[in-house]
């Protein structure tokens, strides 16, 4: 009798080495006692399709895919998911016993899983949600956002011209406001969401004022290092519903270790305490 193989999947991207990715889908394999490996793997642009589609022949059941290669990894897939195409970019690709690439985008599943899970009373239709950069990590929430019921997404980019193109592709329940505005919209958003790079550490910080946010008012940030940004504390202090940004990391890789080694995994206080150990 044949031994089974050992299944084995991985994040791609360049670089890679900074990724928490292994170190998350390691505690599950030892949780769920799977016989398994997740390997980060790096490769350049230039060799990102050949690699890519050697990865079967290794052994590999999937991969998550990081910067820069979302969208690379969409082109290169012969099946795509609805979520995927709406967002232009793949996070996730699965290879079928068919031959064939599946690629899947679970940024925004992530998103809206974290704040269910610390959030629970949130709900998107209460009112607009101002979103704050138009990078890809955007329009994976702007989707998952719409999806919810949110009756409108404000957008803001300090460059105005990538939020348009946002409005272009999402449709007329996208509102692009300037950068400059930021503080005099917020009165009227019942979410706030930071996709943006500003108060990451070794980042510059996200300089806006909360003074007209209301009380009870959604605001989360998809950064997680630090994991309580300037803007959640701020945020806090006003009253604020607040959600880390660690838990859209976390649930996002949930549907893909499913999809790879037939396990649904538990996203808990116990991996959240295994990713941030140092």
């Amino acid at each position: 009798m044949k031994p089974l193989a050992i299944p084995l999947a991985g994040v791609v991207g360049s670089p890679v080495a900074h990724s928490l990715s292994p170190r998350l889908h390691g505690f599950w394999l030892r949780k769920y006692g799977i016989d398994g490996y997740y390997i980060p793997i790096e490769l350049s642009r230039d060799s990102f399709e050949r690699g890519i589609k050697s990865l079967p022949d290794l052994g590999f059941r999937g991969v998550n895919v990081t910067l820069p290669f979302k969208e690379t990894a969409l082109s290169i897939a012969d099946d795509i998911t609805d979520r995927a195409a709406l967002i232009g970019a793949a996070n996730t690709l699965t290879f079928r016993k068919d031959g064939r690439i599946q690629a899947d985008n679970t940024d925004g599943y992530g998103f809206i899983a974290n704040i269910r899970q610390h959030a629970p009373d949130w709900a998107a239709d209460a009112g607009p949600a101002m979103v704050l950069g138009a990078g890809g990590a955007s329009r994976a929430i702007i989707s998952a956002l719409l999806a919810e019921g949110a009756p409108e997404v404000w957008l803001a980019n300090r460059t105005r011209n990538r939020a348009e193109m946002l409005r272009e592709h999402f449709g007329a329940r996208i509102k692009v406001i300037d950068w400059t505005k930021i503080q005099t919209e917020l009165a009227g958003v019942t979410t706030l969401v930071n996709t943006t790079s500003l108060g990451m550490q070794g980042q510059p910080a996200l300089q806006i004022s909360l003074d007209r946010l209301k009380a009870g008012t959604l605001v989360t940030d998809i950064v997680y290092s630090p994991l309580r940004t300037e803007l959640l504390d701020k945020a806090a202090a006003k009253g604020c519903v607040t959600v880390d940004g660690l838990g859209m990391l976390l649930h996002q890789a949930a549907p893909g270790f499913e999809n790879w080694f037939r396990k649904k995994p538990q996203v808990d206080d116990d991996l959240r305490a295994a990713v941030l150990a140092t």
